[in-house]
């Protein structure tokens, strides 16, 4: 026979209702009863049945996942597996499943958001990706759908929660940190100008160098995908110059790697010849050669923090918007160095 509630209820000498509320997670009961009921359920091998209860509360316990458009860039950069562990721990500890949905074009992400929703195939969404103009946020805000963004929102950024690092912040630091070196020659690799984090990175940059009473030099700054091409192409743009830079921001470990490469075909060495700080910290930033100084942005706790609050906004619609800001760190390594005269 299956083992019921009342048999854990029976074992754990606590009533079937205490039961239901400890698998319902009840801020109501005790950890030490918790914990008691949670022993009873795995000696005696019971799982709660989560269909039914789904169907009883109007619940999926699914959270949707939307990935940015543009070809298989979210399954490229290593950026997206990190954040992804984040959103699979805040929700695992909630016992939420994940659904993922991603597009060729910007269309067929809304298509698939659309479907999610009216579908009732979720609880809520979090978006792994903030543009300039999103008709996804639109959309969700319409039909007052859950749903917490990962970056900053374009506009009304008091009506939407989102998880963020301060990249204006963030960016002016790495620049500070090559000035400090002696750089006066900066330039800066960064993602698509529609993306809100490019366009905070850019600003901080500029904010560096107006600081140090540096010039901003337009042709200093190329916009690519956030993939290792991306910063290969910039890069030979950059070198190619009459007066190139002597030390890059690049807004991304993975075009990084690629600036690596192909300085190295350049026969141009770093740090000696240029010196580089990059962002996300991933692997990638260690394993390069030379080991690549990266601005840690805390991936894994930006995704953690974005799934836990939509959780907070299913089970309460009446939770406030939040604007939850996620620290950042320079990781020193060998890419950087002063400048060559």
């Amino acid at each position: 026979m299956a083992v019921t509630i009342k048999d854990v209820a029976a074992l754990a000498n606590v009533a079937p209702s205490t039961v239901s509320r400890v698998i319902a997670d009840s801020p109501r009961i005790s950890e030490e009863t918790k914990q008691k009921v949670k022993k009873a359920m795995e000696q005696l091998g019971y799982h709660p049945n989560l269909n039914a209860r789904n169907l009883a509360s109007q619940s999926t316990q699914v959270l949707g996942l939307v990935m940015p458009s543009s070809k298989d860039v979210g399954f490229q950069n290593p950026f997206f597996p990190a954040v992804l562990q984040g959103i699979s721990e805040g929700a695992r500890e909630k016992n939420y499943a994940l659904q993922m949905s991603t597009g060729k074009s910007e269309r067929e992400v809304l298509d698939a958001v659309i479907q999610m929703v009216q579908g009732k195939r979720v609880d809520g969404v979090i978006l792994l990706y903030s543009n300039v103009d999103d008709q996804v946020i639109s959309y969700l805000k319409e039909q007052k759908f859950p749903f917490v963004l990962i970056g900053k929102p374009y506009i009304d950024i008091e009506e939407i929660t989102h998880v963020d690092n301060d990249n204006v912040r963030a960016a002016k630091d790495a620049t500070d940190y090559l000035i400090g070196y002696g750089h006066e020659k900066i330039g800066f690799i960064g993602g698509s100008a529609e993306l809100m984090v490019t366009v905070d990175r850019v600003s901080g940059y500029k904010q560096a160098l107006i600081n140090a009473g540096l010039e901003i030099t337009n042709e200093y700054m190329i916009h690519e995908e956030f993939l290792r091409e991306g910063g290969q192409e910039a890069v030979r743009e950059l070198m190619a110059l009459e007066h190139p830079p002597t030390a890059l921001v690049v807004a991304d470990d993975f075009m990084a790697l690629g600036v690596l490469n192909t300085l190295d075909e350049l026969g141009i060495r770093v740090p000696d010849d240029l010196s580089i700080v990059s962002f996300n910290n991933v692997l990638l930033a260690e394993m390069a050669r030379p080991p690549l100084t990266s601005v840690d942005i805390n991936i894994f706790e930006l995704g953690y923090q974005a799934s836990k609050n939509l959780i907070v906004m299913v089970e309460n619609r009446n939770e406030p918007t939040k604007r939850l800001i996620i620290s950042h760190q320079i990781i020193e390594r060998l890419s950087c160095s002063k400048p060559n005269p």
